[in-house]
């Protein structure tokens, strides 16, 4: 099986990932970090949060080739982006190439209400992020839902919504882990 989990960044995908990787047999892939494995290898950035800065055209390669190593694996949730805010606008985490690739059997889009992800986001001292306002934040996971949607058209991959909300981490995990039964 593969499944694909996506969400705004401080929607709770690592969290939850974390707790899935502890009860399945299904390998946890960061779309990220393979493309940031490339990227570095060919100094093109110095971290993860330069990629999408580079040109539209960088980044496609690099997302190509990450695609076709990812699509390679067996049994594995990847943990990646629907869409990314760049200052050219929204690009797409998973256009059809990378669909084609990965020919995922589930995409699992993690949301959580605006104002927790912001306080998350304020939070995490671990990254480098752009500011972004309730009302972005909200416009970003819209754009995330029409994204996975437009997915499962193509590929005929089921979409599970799923509300991580503060304090609610072991339900979220819970319903994530029924897509395995």
């Amino acid at each position: 099986m593969r499944v694909i989990i996506a969400g705004v960044p401080g929607a709770g995908k690592t969290s939850i990932m974390n707790e899935v990787a502890k009860r399945t047999n299904h390998r946890i892939v960061n779309y990220g970090t393979v493309m940031l494995d490339l990227a570095l290898e060919e100094n093109l950035v110095k971290d993860r949060d330069e990629i999408r800065k580079l040109p539209i055209e960088v980044q496609r390669d690099l997302q190509r080739r990450a695609a076709k190593k990812i699509g390679g694996m067996e049994n594995i949730i990847v943990d990646t982006h629907l869409t990314i805010k760049t200052p050219s606008g929204y690009f797409p985490g998973l256009p059809e190439w990378v669909l084609k690739e990965i020919n995922p059997d589930l995409i699992v889009v993690v949301e959580a209400e605006p104002h927790e992800i912001m306080r998350r986001r304020r939070n995490d001292t671990s990254r480098k992020r752009d500011f972004e306002t309730y009302e972005d934040i909200k416009e970003h996971i819209l754009a995330n839902r029409y994204a996975a949607f437009a997915c499962s058209i193509l590929t005929g991959a089921p979409v599970m919504i799923l509300t991580n909300r503060d304090g609610m981490l072991e339900q979220a995990v819970q319903k994530f882990m029924e897509a395995f039964r």
